[in-house]
Parts: structure tokens; C-alpha cells; sequence
């Protein structure tokens, strides 16, 4: 047998999120571990997507994607942050978010450069990093509140800092930057070369009123950020994997060098399909309202159980904490909790590079009301 020569991976193993799906199939559990809805998208958008095919646009896109999408995307930027991105130099269509962050972090990051992440964080971000021979510098949100202390943040950048990585909302803590944050922020840049990823795929998911401050609000942040961005979660469809990155023409030059030879081009009638269904803001506009009910109904039906329902201000992940119930690490609890109260959630420690445990389970209620009225009726048991 061939010696294989020592993996680029070699801590990275499949994903909890595969993990406890496939645990959930083998226990019949309702799955409320991976991040996608369990109800159908719009009608209209799937007619739409098989008038572009019986037409006959099955053949490939634009490398940069097709021109229609990214105008509508750039109207829709302008229009939610006052923000101008040129359609044909600055947008770039993606096979979903997580192929645009692995393609802005391949352009940008080298041997190593510093990259600085705030944990818990999606788990795409820091083997990315490492598979192009940067190092990641780590700053640890915690519970409840999963606050940023940016003078500990200012502590971790040298001159060897290449990029800062932002969720904003973020998956899974739920929390929203504020305007303090981007100040903050704004002040630690200054100066400097660092790039920012700004990871927004929940940008359209932040509840009781609240406004989603985009990277690109702000002049000093937009001129040396990406911005990430999804349709999968702005309409219910994750398995097309479309996504987006929006950056300076500079940064989008680099970006396509890499996106090029990475995916080339994304799937054409879902493009078309979607630009025509974008034409029409309100197709978008309900997102928050709607998930906040679901949010809500899974709140109110938890609150007399002993989990604590620790704030959601957006996506659609509810952080609840178990400590009143459970001294198990949140690995075991949640496998617990997968066999014998068939529901499937997403240990907190695994968002984290030390594993940090403090008893905090993850549950997604982008799911339909039926599949969170049996959910919480089995977690009311416990």
C-alpha cells in the first residue's frame, strides 16, 4: 500500500452536523441539529426555475454569474445599507456561502498571515485557513451573553494580522454586532491592511426590531471587506448552494483569479430563476416577522421546562442551556438527547477550537409547526 504523505487536515473529521443528522436518522429523532428548513420554498420560485430550463438555459453561466442576478443583488444592497456595488466588477455569484468563504480566504491568505476569528464560529472558517498555511488567533465569546471585549480583540492583531472574520448574525450564538461593535472595529482596522470576511448569510433573520448592520454600512469597513451573503437562507432552498460575495473591484479581481478555477460557474436556470423572483421585495421582506414567530412559539413552548433559553437576536438557532438538568459535557447530552427523547440538536463546543463546554445545546426551528409542536412536546418531558 502507497505511504500517503501527512494530510493538511489531519485534526478535521466529519462534521457534527453530519454526525448528529445520521444519529437522528438511526433514532428516528425530529432533527433540529442542521440549519435548513424542513418546509417547502415558494411555489413561485420553483416555476420559475423550470420556465429557465424548458427554455433551454441549461448550458454554463458567466464565470462572474449572470448579470441579471447580480443587479438585482446590487439593488437589494443599496436599498437595505444605502451601499453601491457595481454589478458586473463587484458581485460575484458562488456555489453557496461556505464555497465564498473558502474562495476569499484561498485568494488573500498565506503562509503565515493571521487570521483572527471569534469562536463559537462556523466550522468552515479556521480549516480554511490552515490548508493555506495561515494562523488563526482566536477570540472566545461565551454564555449568556457572548459579548466581544475588543480590547482583548485590539491585543490579538500584529503585524502579521491578514484578515478578521465576522458572522454577522451570528451561528450559532444568535447575537447581533451593534453599533458600538463596528466602531470599535472601525478603530482596530484604522490604519492598516487587514482585510475583513464578513460572513451575512443570516443577514435577512434578526428579530424585535432590531437592524442588521452590514459590513458594508460602513465606508471605512465596505472599501476592505467581502461580503458573504446566501439564498439558501433568504429563500428556504440551501440544497441549490448559491450564494454570493460582494467586495471592492480590487478585492473581487483577486477573489475571481480564485473562483475561477474553484467552482468556474454556478448553476444557470437557478440564477435566472432567481433574479426574477428577487424583482419582487417582498418575496424577502417577511423574513424576520416569520421567523420570529417560529422563534417566539418555540421559546413560549420551552419556557416552563428547566432548560434556560439564553437571547436570540438572529438566524434561526435557539441557544438553550442545560445545566439545571444535565452535568454531562453538551457531546453527551445532546447524544442523550438524540436516543432517548428523539430530538437532535448541536453541541456548543464544537463551534469552539478548545471544545469549550458550558452546557449549551444549539436547535434550529426553521422547521414547520408540526415539527416543533412534537419537538417541544418531547423536550417538556425531560
Amino acid at each position: 500500500m502507497i505511504q500517503l504523505p501527512l494530510s493538511k487536515l489531519s485534526n478535521v473529521g466529519t462534521t457534527i452536523f453530519s454526525q448528529m443528522t445520521q444519529l437522528a436518522n438511526e433514532n428516528e429523532a425530529i432533527n433540529l441539529s442542521q440549519g435548513f428548513p424542513d418546509f417547502m420554498p415558494d411555489s413561485e420560485l420553483l416555476d420559475h426555475v423550470n420556465h429557465f430550463i424548458k427554455k433551454g438555459f441549461n448550458q454554463y453561466a458567466p464565470m462572474a454569474g449572470m448579470m441579471v442576478l447580480k443587479e438585482q443583488i446590487a439593488e437589494k444592497i443599496e436599498n437595505s445599507h444605502q451601499a453601491i456595488y457595481h454589478p458586473d466588477s463587484e458581485i460575484t455569484i458562488t456555489a453557496g456561502g461556505t464555497q465564498a468563504i473558502f474562495t476569499a480566504i484561498a485568494s488573500f491568505i498565506k503562509k503565515d498571515d493571521e487570521v483572527i476569528i471569534f469562536e463559537p464560529a462556523y466550522d468552515c472558517y479556521e480549516p480554511t485557513v490552515e490548508l493555506f498555511g495561515g494562523i488563526v488567533k482566536r477570540f472566545e465569546m461565551k454564555a449568556p451573553d457572548y459579548e466581544i471585549d475588543w480590547n482583548i480583540v485590539k491585543s490579538l492583531v500584529s503585524d502579521k494580522t491578514k484578515m478578521i472574520i465576522l458572522n454577522n448574525p451570528n451561528n450559532p450564538a444568535g447575537k447581533v454586532l451593534k453599533e458600538n461593535d463596528m466602531e470599535e472595529l472601525i478603530k482596530i482596522v484604522k490604519g492598516t491592511s487587514i482585510l475583513i470576511l464578513s460572513d451575512e448569510v443570516y443577514e435577512n433573520i434578526v428579530f424585535d426590531g432590531r437592524r442588521h448592520l452590514s459590513i458594508c454600512r460602513y465606508p471605512e469597513l465596505k472599501e476592505r471587506s467581502l461580503l458573504v451573503a446566501s439564498f439558501g437562507k433568504l429563500f428556504h432552498v440551501t440544497g441549490w448552494k448559491i450564494g454570493y460575495c460582494a467586495a471592492p473591484e480590487n478585492l473581487t479581481h483577486e477573489f475571481r483569479k480564485v473562483h475561477q478555477f474553484n467552482v468556474f460557474s454556478v448553476n444557470t436556470p437557478m440564477q435566472l430563476a432567481l433574479a426574477e423572483y428577487m424583482k419582487n421585495p417582498d418575496h424577502y421582506n417577511y423574513l424576520n416577522s416569520f421567523f420570529q414567530e417560529k422563534r417566539d412559539f418555540l421559546r413560549q413552548g420551552l419556557s416552563n421546562t428547566s432548560f434556560e433559553l439564553l437571547d436570540c437576536e438572529g438566524t434561526y438557532f435557539q441557544a438553550l442551556k442545560y445545566d439545571k438538568i444535565s452535568d454531562k459535557s453538551d457531546l453527551d447530552f445532546a447524544r442523550e438527547l438524540t436516543i432517548s427523547h428523539k430530538v437532535a440538536s448541536v453541541p456548543f463546543s464544537s463551534f469552539y477550537k478548545n471544545k469549550l463546554n458550558e452546557n449549551v445545546i444549539r436547535l434550529c426551528f426553521a422547521k414547520k409547526q408540526e415539527t416543533l409542536e412534537k419537538a417541544i412536546e418531547n423536550l417538556s418531558k425531560i
